[in-house]
């Protein structure tokens, strides 16, 4: 029977379970990369299994996204990484390098590979032929330590490419054109899988800006076959060695279809304050634009830059313009500073932002109150940009551009007309400037058994949640409404520094919903948990989207939460969530979310039998104001898990048993 690449690569690590649509499937995992936003927690977790030295092919610990260093936590963080990275047989990307979804896919990604990411924008690497998934830290200590990564096996949407993109139309319209099929919502449980003729026209670059925004649509992860573009890229890296083609083969079926006609797209927009709010730019230009970005994992390539940079050339932003450059990687940075270009760029009149994430999770160069800002992103979110009641839409590095020397959102295929410039058609390198020395090999296991791990004052080992009770009573702290993502949950920005100390972060839990003299979210909490109760999150659709952060978990449980209650949940979010011993349960009845209020008192007889075994829960207001049903979408290993109180407590019953039966760990 013919297979879709995607099957193929998830057929080849199956462990457990059945590779069908649906069914829940255990997966051998390659390579695992975290970031220093959740990669402290992930890391501290790892050294709660006891686990030692990685076992899995490579691992990877990248410092990107918290690097502004005001007060002792970030380099608290930064040390640790460093030193538990090298103790326990891990890379390690120092502050400065690069962001790690550019980096590994230039220095790391192989087609075929099995990549297990505590980032959600993790596949990236889809672009290089591998299945990479964002998941929560905890479940990537667990791959770091051997284990397998468990997840219902995906529905696949193949998306067949023809044509070829116009000028001055980019990869970031295809995901947008994509997005504005699919939208945000309801493609939990599929992955999506690019082919056709279209494309071998598409570089491995402009793959990874399609399947890193991927992650928006909700899907567990999108992948294109590795094929000459993919050997020219790895070739131009100095890894041919890594090089396999890989392909579906002819006449694999799809659960659903979808054609895009690459040389009918042209140049979109995200708008505020969502990515799937897309609208071409003839249908917004015109608007000011006061602010402007290119950077980000989702576009900050050598291609993109040098694209950029030959726009500018010679030119001047617009004066009402603040315009700033971020480039993905030293690599990329080095590339531009080699060859001239930078100085264009600056000259141009742009500011030259630090090679990581910085405003993409609103660290920095947050707009002004009121004004578009347009940014070559992934992430619109309301208030992401470090700015409440932010006008952010998300463009491609060739409306930046030709917006930034207007001054004005600008279709750049105006370019011509305004200023006779021609499409910059820029060549992939056929040599990359491969420097790694900001690479930190591990230390031999003999070397790291004398090595000392830094643990600053700032770093707390996480607590671990507490066993379910037999029968939950518990209060609503919240009713939320649709599409609340985790910056909702947990906010960005200043508050990341906080994120090795979780009695610190769970302070500003729903921090954006807070009102000045009321007592905050995590104030209620902590009174209804001093109370002996429990509490509940109640939300409508799409609960979770966005990041991996587990923190939107942590905190929660932290303060007490023993459950939420939504339209709908969002995978790694669930996921979180069922580590952390907060049990997730969606509405039967959806309509039912109306009859819930912030501060009702809710009672589920039976909450532990219910998990053991059963589909659904009996949620009664303690007042009897109303009776309402909860699905339980659990797989078996999710109900052991919540049963257990929560992954780390399974995973070390686990090898526990194992250590019994052999007299020995199971390697």
């Amino acid at each position: 029977m013919a297979e879709t690449l995607f099957y193929k690569i998830l057929g080849a690590h199956i462990v457990e379970g059945k590779l069908a649509a649906g069914e829940q499937i255990g997966i051998r995992i390659d390579q695992t990369l975290t970031q220093d936003a959740t990669g402290t927690t992930a890391f501290l977790l790892f050294e709660s299994m006891g686990a030692g030295r990685v076992r899995t092919d490579l691992s990877v610990s990248y410092v990107d996204h918290n690097m502004s260093q005001f007060g002792p936590e970030n380099h608290n963080d930064h040390l640790y990484l460093q030193t538990i990275a090298a103790k326990s047989g891990v890379y390690h990307s120092r502050a400065g390098n690069g962001i790690c979804h550019q980096v590994h896919l230039e220095r790391f990604a192989k087609p075929g590979v099995m990549l297990l990411g505590s980032d959600s924008h993790t596949p990236t690497a889809g672009g290089i032929g591998a299945i990479a998934i964002g998941a929560g830290g905890l479940d990537v200590a667990v791959a770091m330590g051997g284990g397998p990564f468990y997840l219902a096996c995906p529905k696949v949407i193949g998306v067949k490419l023809t044509g070829q993109l116009p000028d001055w139309v980019a990869a970031k319209d295809v995901i947008l054109k994509l997005l504005s099929i699919l939208t945000t919502k309801g493609n939990v449980g599929w992955g999506v899988e690019y082919f056709g003729p279209g494309v071998a026209t598409l570089t491995v670059p402009q793959r990874a800006t399609i399947t890193n925004m991927g992650a928006e649509l909700g899907v567990t992860t999108s992948v294109f076959p590795s094929d000459e573009q993919t050997k020219k890229f790895l070739a131009a890296q100095k890894r041919e060695k890594d090089y396999k083609p890989m392909a579906a083969d002819a006449g694999a079926i799809y659960d659903r279809l979808i054609e895009i006609d690459l040389s009918s797209l042209e140049p979109m927009a995200a708008c505020p304050s969502s990515p799937d709010n897309v609208k071409t730019i003839t249908e917004i230009a015109g608007a000011a634009a006061k602010q402007i970005a290119i950077g980000s994992c989702t576009n900050s390539s050598y291609a993109d830059l040098m694209m950029v940079a030959t726009a500018l050339k010679g030119r001047k932003i617009d004066p009402t313009v603040e315009f700033a450059v971020a480039p993905g990687s030293r690599e990329v940075l080095n590339m531009l500073a080699a060859n001239g270009t930078l100085g264009d760029i600056i000259s141009a009149g742009a500011r030259i932002l630090e090679s990581g994430c910085g405003p993409c999770i609103g660290l920095g160069f947050s707009p002004a109150d009121g004004v578009v800002s347009l940014r070559t992103f992934n992430r619109n979110f309301a208030g992401r940009s470090g700015t409440k009641d932010d006008k952010v839409f998300l463009v491609s590095p060739e409306t930046a551009v030709a917006s930034a020397l207007t001054g004005k959102i600008t279709d750049p295929r105006e370019m011509g007309k305004l200023f006779g410039i021609q499409y910059p058609k820029i060549e992939q390198p056929a040599e990359f400037i491969i420097n790694d020395n900001m690479i930190e090999a591990p230390l031999s296991e003999k070397e790291a058994a004398k090595a000392e791990v830094i643990r600053g004052t700032t770093i707390v080992v996480p607590e671990q949640p507490k066993q379910l009770p037999a029968d939950l009573k518990a209060e609503v702290l919240i009713k939320c409404g649709d599409k609340i993502t985790t910056d909702h949950i947990m906010p960005a920005g200043a508050f990341l520094k906080l994120r090795s100390n979780v009695p610190e972060y769970a302070k500003v839990v729903f921090h954006c919903f807070n009102e000045k003299g009321k007592p905050s979210f995590a104030e209620r909490a902590i009174k209804v948990k001093n109370e002996g109760k429990g509490g509940v999150i109640v939300a409508g659709a799409s609960y979770g989207q966005g990041s991996s952060r587990e923190h939107a978990a942590l905190c929660p449980m932290y303060l007490g939460v023993r459950a939420v209650i939504a339209k709908s949940i969002e995978r790694i979010h669930k996921a979180n969530l069922i580590n952390f011993c907060v049990v997730p349960i969606e509405l039967t009845n959806q309509d039912d979310y109306e009859k819930i209020s912030q501060g009702d008192n809710l009672r589920i007889d039976g909450l532990v039998d219910a998990i053991k075994g059963k589909d659904e829960v009996k949620i009664v207001e303690e007042k009897s104001r109303y009776e309402i049903i909860g699905k339980l979408n659990l797989s078996g290993r999710d109900r052991e898990i919540l049963l257990s109180g929560g992954l780390l407590k399974y995973t070390l019953e686990r090898a526990n048993k194992k250590v019994g039966k052999t007299g020995k760990t199971k390697r």
